[in-house]
């Protein structure tokens, strides 16, 4: 009787591993769908869907390098954006970019421009790198208006980027993609308009920072019959 019920039991066994797999491949092709469903519903084009790959793969480029290069970096592998916290970069309340601040952006912006432009397939695809400035709601001192409080904002996240972005054409980067860069970088000021939210509440520490932001060119009927650049 125990040679039976251990046969009964492996072919139970078979049985359900035929179904596990079954059931994992059913997953899989009703995620695909659902994808390819969601992404046609909400107006994704093929085209839309090789930006964000060409986009990905900058992405991933970026942060591979500064993993190699041992910077902990803050890389959203999704879109390449770059992520710095201003206390890596500034004193409080100041936009003059610190000792540390200038030391970080020496070891990373080289790899960052670098990553980019070394794959002309890649580098082709990007429209702008836009340097973005942010800061928290917090109110300043004296400051009731909240008019007032924006504004006040606004300039000292614009001025943060421009020092940034100063700075970095003063490190070791490669030189010869110096024209493409100039072409493609954008300088913005976010002031609090896009604080960091967490579990509802927002993260002031978080929220104040500068970011590093890649955009992927528009494709377009008239660009790919070389009628637009």
């Amino acid at each position: 009787m125990a040679i039976v019920f251990r046969k009964q039991n492996n072919e139970e066994d078979g049985g359900n591993i035929f179904w596990v797999t079954m059931a994992d491949l059913m997953l899989g092709l009703a995620i695909i769908f659902i994808t390819l469903f969601v992404l046609a519903m909400t107006g994704f084009s093929q085209q839309d869907i090789q930006q964000q790959q060409a986009q990905m793969e900058v992405a991933e480029k970026i942060s591979q390098e500064m993993q190699d290069a041992g910077i902990d970096a803050d890389v959203d592998k999704m879109t390449g954006d770059l992520k710095i916290s201003d206390v890596e970069l500034f004193e409080l309340n100041s936009y003059v970019l610190s000792d540390n601040g200038k030391k970080l952006l020496d070891k990373l912006a080289p790899i960052y421009i670098n990553s980019i432009f070394a794959d002309k397939e890649l580098a082709s695809q990007i429209g702008n790198i836009i340097i973005q400035g942010h800061t928290d709601s917090q109110m300043f001192a004296g400051v009731n208006s909240k008019d007032e409080q924006f504004l006040r904002n606004m300039d000292l996240s614009l001025k943060r980027a421009n020092s940034v972005a100063e700075y970095i054409f003063k490190t070791n980067y490669n030189k010869k993609y110096a024209d493409e860069f100039r072409k493609m970088i954008v300088v913005e000021g976010k002031s609090f308009n896009e604080p960091i939210i967490i579990n509802g509440k927002e993260d002031y520490g978080k929220s104040r920072r500068v970011e590093l932001k890649l955009k992927i060119k528009d494709w377009n009927v008239s660009k790919a019959l070389g009628l637009r650049k």
